[in-house]
């Protein structure tokens, strides 16, 4: 029997409901039940594949294609589950879906509303999980008040109802704001949140408390008077140094045993949290620290780069130190010297990116990794990159550019015209739309025997998670393994070029996937585990 979770939010956005969710599954696997995680986002963009990085943080990939919210990174990072595209979904998505079932004649000349029409493409949606876990949490993005959330809130309170209690539970997650002048934390906005709540005819199970200090018992009791609730179902969510100690917190505070309870369920009283202790205990005790670069265009917010953000920190964690991160503006390198900005870094790292603008700093900061023999990492449009300043400044190519920027007489990167996926063939031109058009999801390589990345690896083929539309010209491969850019790992047939490293190079690696969409603190991957080795060499040579 499948039992559901919702979290909710209120009050402000951003108050951490992925996490919260991602850490209750992770405490509901302790206890050895299966769990599956997904969210609800209330935008009408179809997907986040076309949304500014700037507004919405990074787009989360999974195996089977679909560029999703970044929330589901914390699921599969905490979990292990790996995420599906029918694990989130969007205001966009689902009346797209209602109005070609409308099309197709499927309502029989019904008049279409929002409910039952909506609602219930929403609770189908939910529905799809029966039976796949045990737990299914399921998150509705934005916060209780919004005009866009209101058909997924109701439609969570119809599928409450028609489940029955024993087998749906609510938890929202609101703010105790500290006021200065008062010198106290303001219970208000909370009462107001859970008001609001209610009044679209869901009443919280759970209250979690998001505050910057500790929740005493007198506020606590407020909450719980004025919220109808008991109050050992008000949980405090005190901010924590690492995002990977709050399944430990949750736990001590009690959140998972009032799961428990709530669904009539045996708890566990000395329940296993070794492997996030072990975790926490690495993040807090590092036996050294190491300086890593990154050099992109979206550095003005850290969601831009959130799972890249958190591999770093997971090979940080494989070795034992602690990875502290530069963000540079990509822009600065075209009109100052690297040098000025990147001198005693351990280690660059230019991440994947979209456009021409900031583009030749991003050459720049692989020529200067090059030339000093500061390990360098190239992701996605970062490896592109490298390919660029290896074939303008060692190759002779001084026209070498990507057809992304425009026409080139010398294109070493080009738009990728076809490929194949399972059993077909993808094509693409210049005038295909944008939205879910690129060469998305898991895609077997091969790596060279004897490679750098090979020895890494452990393996002689892998399987990697893609996100891109522009490729390396193989028509240049000869060109550029003659200047010491070897191309590792390649599609099975041998015509896309998947990574180079760069031949008497410490460490200096362009992979055109995103390897830290796999990534878990439990499970670092041994990409960045190698490339965070390399960065602590190079820092006992400085």
């Amino acid at each position: 029997m499948t039992r559901y979770i919702f979290i909710t939010g209120g009050v402000v956005s951003s108050l951490g409901k992925g996490l919260a969710s991602a850490a209750l599954g992770a405490l509901l696997q302790a206890r050895g039940y299966r769990v599956r995680l997904c969210k609800l986002d209330p935008y009408l963009n179809v997907d986040p594949g076309t949304m500014s990085p700037f507004q919405h943080g990074e787009v989360y990939v999974t195996d089977d294609g679909a560029e999703t919210d970044l929330d589901l990174g914390h699921y599969e990072r905490f979990t292990g589950v790996p995420a599906k595209g029918t694990d989130n979904t969007t205001t966009g998505r689902i009346y797209t879906s209602v109005l070609q079932k409308e099309r197709k004649g499927d309502y029989l000349g019904a008049t279409i509303q929002v409910i039952p029409h909506i609602t219930n493409e929403i609770k189908d949606f939910i529905r799809e999980k029966e039976n796949t876990a045990e737990f299914v949490l399921c998150e509705i993005g934005g916060t209780v008040g919004d005009i866009e959330s209101l058909p997924f809130l109701e439609a969570i309170r119809q599928f409450g109802n028609e489940v029955g209690h024993n087998r749906a539970l609510f938890i929202h997650v609101t703010l105790l704001p500290y006021i200065p002048a008062a010198g106290e934390l303001k219970t208000k906005p909370t009462q107001h949140s859970v008001k609001e709540l209610m009044s679209a005819g869901i009443r919280p199970d759970i209250l979690l408390c998001r505050a910057d200090r500790q929740i005493d018992e007198e506020e606590r009791a407020k909450i719980a008077l004025f919220c109808n609730i008991d109050r050992k179902k008000v949980i405090p969510a005190v901010d924590v140094g690492s995002i990977y100690e709050v399944p430990l917190t949750y736990h001590r505070e009690g959140l998972d045993q009032q799961v428990m309870e709530s669904f009539g369920l045996k708890d566990i009283p000395n329940l296993d949290l070794s492997i996030w202790e072990d975790i926490v205990h690495n993040i807090k005790a590092p036996e050294g620290e190491v300086t890593i670069a990154i050099v992109g265009k979206y550095t003005n917010l850290a969601d831009s780069y959130k799972s890249l953000n958190e591999a770093l920190t997971h090979g940080g964690i494989a070795n034992k130190v602690k990875v502290s991160l530069k963000f540079i503006e990509s822009q600065i390198f075209e009109s100052e010297d690297p040098e000025t900005h990147l001198r005693g870094v351990h280690g660059i790292l230019v991440p994947g990116g979209f456009g021409e603008r900031g583009a030749e700093g991003k050459i720049r900061a692989a020529r200067y990794a090059r030339e000093k023999k500061i390990p360098y990492f190239g992701i996605c449009f970062g490896m592109q990159m490298a390919v660029i300043e290896v074939a303008r400044n060692l190759c002779g190519l001084k026209n070498a550019n990507s057809t992304e920027f425009g026409p080139s007489k010398e294109p070493v990167i080009g738009l990728m015209t076809e490929w194949i996926r399972g059993n077909s063939k993808e094509k693409r031109t210049e005038q295909t739309d944008l939205g879910g058009t690129m060469r998305l999801g898991s895609y077997p390589a091969l790596l060279a025997k004897g490679s750098k990345v090979s020895q890494t690896y452990g393996k002689s083929e892998i399987r990697e998670r893609h996100r891109h539309r522009y490729e390396v010209n193989i028509n240049y491969r000869e060109a550029l393994e003659k200047a010491g850019l070897i191309f590792s790992g390649l599609s099975p047939d041998g015509s896309l070029p998947e990574i180079v490293e760069f031949k008497g190079h410490p460490w200096f690696i362009g992979v055109q996937f995103h390897p830290e969409l796999k990534s878990k603190p439990f499970e670092p991957h041994p990409l960045f585990v190698s490339f965070i080795e390399a960065a602590v060499h190079q820092s006992r040579l400085v």
